[in-house]
């Protein structure tokens, strides 16, 4: 009878194991996974209840909400690195479907307004800054370079292989790939979506899944490494820049632009002051040595002759 439940209860730990191995996450690393059942298995967002689907990439407002959140696993965490935008990374507020609120605030009571790629596109301000809406991010210029090859890369590989890498990993519509052109070793990249239906992913998602994959801090599982292949060869990404554009234009006010032109002028100023200043004490001097010189010849003729 023994051998018989032994038997048994082998077949049922290699028909758990399988299961609970596959109860992964494939777009999200920092999502917690666990079978809730028969062949069912549920993922939420670290540090949040909200529940992530595995088969697209998670926004990136939940995304930089779970990396504030130190995971409590055996590896080390650390803050991440590379953000594109000036302010860093930053605690966001999220709406229940994903997107930022369109005002941001932080723990010292500083508020501003951010487009739907969560980056900053007002002056900061106090808890009675009013954001009336969330701008629309319409487009993103990727401008990225790469090691030099002993090999050049044909122009219409080059595109073909990035769009490939963006239709196939970052589940992106090649109808949203505007351009690629390419001039070794620099690559621009734009991506246009003026209105994205709910079953599409977001460009800012996908701009901020490719950052992570560049800077080696992937959103996705350690398994599943960033690799660009064209005609076979390693397209080795060295360098990343992303720039936003907005349907509507940023609202910084004037005064950064008034003080760094302020800060100009006054540098101008004191340059001209101290070059006219030396100008004047030269001819000062030069005055003094000449009059000096002057009357010493003026003494010698006046002197008496002793013979």
């Amino acid at each position: 009878m023994e051998p018989l439940f032994g038997v048994v209860l082998g077949l049922i730990l290699a028909v758990a194991s399988p299961a609970h191995d596959t109860c992964t996450c494939a777009t999200n690393k920092w999502a917690v996974c666990a079978q809730d059942g028969p062949g069912n298995c549920t993922c939420r967002l670290a540090g949040s209840d909200h529940p992530v689907d595995c088969s697209t990439l998670t926004s990136k407002c939940f995304l930089m909400k779970a990396e504030m959140i130190p995971l409590k696993e055996k590896r080390l965490w650390r803050p991440p690195h590379g953000v594109s935008d000036s302010d860093g990374i930053y605690n966001p507020d999220c709406e229940d479907s994903g997107d930022f609120k369109a005002r941001q605030c932080n723990q010292s009571s500083t508020c501003w307004c951010v487009n739907t790629a969560g980056v900053r596109r007002t002056e900061k301000g106090g808890r009675s800054l009013s954001c009336s809406e969330l701008v629309r991010t319409r487009w993103i210029y990727i401008e990225l370079t790469h090691k030099r090859s002993s090999r050049a890369f044909g122009v219409p590989d080059v595109a073909k292989a990035l769009t490939q890498l963006f239709e196939s990993r970052y589940k992106l519509h090649p109808k949203y790939i505007a351009a690629i052109k390419y001039d070794p070793p620099l690559i621009q990249i734009r991506l246009d979506q003026n209105k994205k239906p709910r079953w599409d992913v977001d460009i800012a998602d996908v701009a901020y899944y490719f950052e992570k994959d560049v800077y080696n801090d992937s959103v996705f599982p350690s398994n599943s490494k960033l690799t660009v292949s064209v005609n076979g060869d390693a397209l080795a990404i060295e360098k990343l820049w992303i720039y936003y554009v907005d349907e509507k234009p940023p609202e910084f006010c004037m005064r950064q632009l008034a003080a760094g032109i302020s800060a100009v002028v006054t540098v101008v100023v004191l340059t001209a002051g101290i070059g006219i200043a030396a100008l004047l004490l030269l001819r000062w001097l030069r005055t003094r040595t000449y009059k000096k010189f002057e009357c010493k010849e003026m003494k010698e003729i006046k002197a008496p002759s002793l013979e």
